[in-house]
């Protein structure tokens, strides 16, 4: 910890400079690191002095034999020992890029038109979670149903240990509910694939060789202002080696996109670097598996009952409409812990 503090003052010393903004893109790694560096030593600062201001309270209160303020110090225990806790649960996002922010794609699969609705209300329910986190979200690209929702979406999340998280939702996911698209009002279910990469830097090195990518340009498809529907500035670039496609078309122009793109293709490329040397290619999409029956990590179930269940670590919650709405840190925690316990 005190390393970190050192390195968190450094930073704060070095941003007072009069030239630091000159080099935007170097300013804002320092700040990117500068966010992960408070994420970690401002909490711990907090417990403890919260920590110390008590133990203080308790020494006078006994001293002069205040019941009144030793069992508010008593009462104080219960939240303090949860900030603990929470702390403790930081220390498993202890992976190389856990720290990182990550892109996260949704993409349809079966169920036609419910499985694109599932994709949106999926959008809905990560949005939440990083609003409710303090992460800043920004769709990154999207390809429309024909009737409603997303056959895909991309996602950009940036905020520390944003990766770290959101790594426990790779997947399939499974919705079970009566479809407002049936005129029979029947009971549908639902699948649709998420998959989350961390955003790397310069740190990591990933050759692409340009003779080996196809980029295609067309026009935007979705919703983005002025720019979309107006010039080709949608890109679409494909690994020919690997086939590994990426699509950017939610930034304002065409080199806006190629470049992020760039970014998402190089993550994708550098998790499928360490597979390979795991023996797992034939798992590239981590454990999302065929996107339809008997792959789902999840099952979010509001008929003919309401429960979420994660079938990984067994967690279940009855409030799936809070679920819907971000509440899903508890089925992060516990795949976490799992992962960790199993590790060791």
């Amino acid at each position: 910890m005190a390393a970190k503090e050192q390195e968190l003052n450094e930073i704060q010393k070095k941003m007072e400079s009069a030239d630091f903004w000159q080099d935007q893109e170097k300013a804002q790694s320092v700040v990117s690191r500068m966010k992960v560096l408070r994420a970690i030593v401002e909490p711990v600062q907090e417990l403890q002095a919260e920590l110390d201001d008590q133990m203080l309270l308790l020494e006078m209160a006994e001293e002069e034999a205040d019941e009144t303020t030793v069992a508010e110090v008593e009462a104080a225990a219960g939240p303090i020992a949860k900030k603990l806790d929470k702390l403790q649960f930081q220390t498993m996002l202890s992976g190389r890029f856990d720290a990182k922010n990550a892109y996260v794609s949704i993409h349809a699969g079966a169920g036609g038109t419910e499985a694109c609705d599932w994709v949106a209300m999926l959008m809905r329910m990560y949005s939440r979670w990083a609003e409710e986190k303090g992460y800043d979200l920004r769709l990154v690209d999207s390809l429309p149903g024909e009737e409603a929702g997303y056959r895909s979406v991309t996602m950009h999340v940036a905020g520390p240990y944003a990766y770290g998280y959101l790594r426990a939702e790779v997947g399939v996911h499974r919705l079970v509910r009566i479809s407002p698209f049936d005129s029979g009002a029947r009971r549908h279910t639902s699948f649709a694939s998420v998959d989350a990469v961390p955003e790397y830097d310069e740190e990591v090195e990933v050759e692409i060789n340009e003779k080996e990518l196809r980029i295609d340009t067309y026009r935007s498809s979705g919703a983005g202002g002025q720019h979309v529907n107006v010039t080709d500035s949608a890109v679409r670039i494909t690994h020919l080696p690997t086939g590994v496609v990426v699509t950017c078309q939610n930034e304002r122009s065409q080199h806006q996109n190629r470049a992020t793109a760039m970014k998402i293709l190089m993550a994708k490329l550098y998790r499928l670097k360490e597979k390979e040397r795991e023996d797992e290619i034939s798992q590239m999409l981590g454990e999302k598996g065929e996107i339809a029956w008997g792959s789902q990590i999840r099952s979010y179930v509001l008929q003919p009952y309401t429960i979420a269940k994660d079938h990984r670590t067994g967690v279940e919650i009855g409030n799936v409409q809070g679920v819907l709405d971000g509440e899903i840190d508890e089925f992060i925690e516990a795949y976490l812990k799992k992962k960790k316990k199993k590790k060791k």
